[in-house]
């Protein structure tokens, strides 16, 4: 397929195979038509490439992993002495990842799924970053990754918590269509293309596109804490935050222990250089079981390192819409550090010190309430 005649096509697309509401969602949300019309001639031509890496990689060493030190401890208290006066610099910002497309709990927005005491994901974790801010004499500005399924909702949550104007500010991922295995767009039942969010790998362009990262670095700030919305154990602690600084690194990487079910991200050497690798990129032979450790999906990145153009990967993956298997592309956060230089920070992942606790769904919510409200009581700003 003539890439240029596929780019043409996928332009005018906008314009005569889309409905009024879905070319509007398209526009807004910065559908790329040059990357629709690679994957597209990528499904058509079935050309994809597997993602698997074809360069040396081994297990890292324990020389290669950073333990926290516990809250409490000499050196934590040192720790939290670092990141408490970063925090007061006002250097650190918190990005939230809450985009994705809004289908694990019932078509309900994530983020505002009320969890406890009528409080949501997205509440709890404005609360969290509050508080150290408060507790450290700074103000912390908030980012929030949406998406063009979760962006309005969300949006609107926020305007109803005073404390939060003015500091929060709504990022918008891009967009694309999904397609079906002839290269065709996907539709639905309603005969509408078929649209889906990009992957958190669209954090770094969109954080830059939107302005947000020129204006935090602007205003002084340093250093981004990223952590999924669900994950409420990723609180804004000031020892990791210091962990960071003393590392020197451009990101820092929490990593836990890993146990059976984990599917994700892991940390490896690649061609000697340290790096969170999906287990699907693993090379063929390589036994991903031999990593002890799993990406949390928690990182603190220096602003500076990533204001700049990164060369991520658009993986294909494959999903079930509406019983019907589907292609899309999305680009991975963790790719990040492939290109710099990256510090494994060892967290615990349970307990009172935990820092790992998803919730990919209600059954998973029911199921880690008690920790959670655990973790409530024991109060998320620490």
């Amino acid at each position: 397929m003539d890439p240029l005649v596929s780019v043409l096509e996928a332009r005018q697309q906008l314009t005569t195979d889309v409905d009024e509401i879905t070319a509007g969602t398209l526009k807004r949300f910065r559908f790329d038509p040059a990357v629709f019309a690679r994957t597209r001639a990528l499904v058509v031509d079935k050309t994809s490439p597997d993602g698997r890496l074809r360069v040396p990689v081994a297990a890292p060493g324990p020389e290669d992993f950073v333990n926290l030190a516990p809250r409490g401890s000499a050196e934590g208290e040192e720790l939290a002495g670092l990141g408490r006066d970063a925090l007061a610099r006002g250097e650190v910002g918190v990005v939230v990842l809450a985009g994705g497309m809004a289908t694990r709990f019932g078509g309900i927005v994530k983020a505002v799924v009320h969890v406890v005491a009528n409080h949501s994901f997205l509440h709890l974790k404005l609360a969290d970053i509050e508080g150290a801010a408060l507790s450290a004499g700074g103000v912390v500005p908030v980012f929030l990754l949406t998406s063009f399924a979760t962006c309005d909702e969300i949006g609107k949550r926020v305007q109803e918590l005073p404390a939060s104007r003015g500091r929060v500010q709504i990022l918008e991922q891009s967009v694309s269509m999904r397609l079906a295995d002839d290269g065709k767009v996907f539709r639905d039942a309603a005969g509408k293309p078929s649209l889906c969010a990009t992957g958190h790998g669209d954090l770094l362009p969109t954080l830059r596109a939107s302005g947000a990262l020129t204006r935090f670095r602007t205003a002084g700030g340093k250093l981004l804490m990223i952590s999924n919305v669900d994950n409420l154990a990723a609180t804004l602690d000031a020892r990791v935050i210091g962990a960071h600084r003393r590392g020197g690194k451009s990101v820092t990487v929490e990593v836990v222990g890993k146990e059976a079910g984990d599917r994700g991200g892991v940390p490896l050497r690649v061609g000697g250089h340290l790096q969170v690798v999906e287990e699907f990129r693993l090379p063929e032979g390589f036994d991903g079981s031999r990593v002890p450790y799993f990406n949390t999906n928690t990182f603190i990145i220096d602003a500076e390192a990533i204001d700049r153009d990164f060369a991520l990967d658009w993986f294909l993956v494959r999903r079930k819409v509406d019983g019907r298997e589907v292609i899309q592309a999305e680009r991975l956060l963790g790719q990040v550090t492939a290109f710099l230089p990256t510090q494994f920070l060892v967290v615990q992942r349970q307990g009172r010190e935990g820092r790992f606790l998803p919730v990919k769904d209600r059954d998973e919510l029911r199921a880690r309430m008690p920790e959670i409200q655990a973790l409530v009581e024991s109060s998320l700003a620490r």
